[in-house]
């Protein structure tokens, strides 16, 4: 951990981590965030947009509370809810990061995730990235049901989303695609725009590394 805070990158890209809240559970927000400030790599943003109803006011209390204490964090009530789709767009806009990273609001980010991701980008110039994933229920120490996932590949993408997360990829590639998430595709909106991101992307990079863990 000390080696990876101490490294220096030539260009250390910022990365803006998207997280779309909706009345998250109190416990699953504390540590989703402090899993973000434990990143090894600290050239990051964390972009939460908070469609939460009037009963989960604590959502916006523990937020605000973070954001004053790091100015990495950046915090926005929505007017009204828009689902997924509306949510995650609208921490999108929030974005001021070279990079974006795909974290939903009751999952956890290994403390390397982004060290390992930044690494990539400098060593390989890669655009899109992505690493292996595991499911858990209660503690993470007790998880079993790990991700191991094969390079990319166009035909089993085309086939399902294989990919999910922790998906890091090149702001700029919204430029070529257009709309990010589109509601039409709600329920499946990361696999349409996966689809649409590796289809513009230069270098796709799979890390085979455990980096994210995903709450069941």
């Amino acid at each position: 951990r000390k080696q990876q805070k101490e490294f220096k990158f030539e260009c250390e890209e910022k990365i803006s981590i998207i997280t779309p809240l909706y009345n998250t559970p109190k416990d699953f927000l504390i540590q989703l965030i402090d899993s973000v400030e434990k990143q090894t790599y600290s050239n990051w943003e964390l972009c939460l947009a908070d469609g939460s109803d009037l009963d989960h006011e604590y959502v916006r209390e523990i937020c605000m509370k973070y954001m004053e204490a790091d100015n990495r964090i950046i915090y926005k009530k929505l007017e009204e809810n828009e689902g997924i789709v509306g949510n995650t767009n609208k921490a999108i806009q929030m974005a001021t990061g070279t990079y974006l990273g795909l974290l939903d609001h009751d999952d956890i980010l290994h403390e390397s995730a982004l060290y390992e991701m930044m690494k990539v980008i400098e060593e390989e110039k890669a655009d899109f990235l992505y690493s292996d994933e595991v499911k858990f229920s209660g503690k993470i120490e007790d998880a079993s049901d790990f991700n191991f996932k094969p390079g990319f590949g166009k035909d089993e993408l085309r086939a399902h989303n294989y990919i999910c997360h922790f998906t890091v990829f090149k702001k700029s590639l919204l430029d070529q695609i257009g709309q990010a998430y589109r509601p039409e595709f709600d329920g499946s909106q990361d696999h349409d725009m996966v689809l649409r991101l590796t289809e513009k992307a230069e270098k796709i990079v799979h890390i085979p590394k455990v980096l994210y863990y995903w709450r069941v």
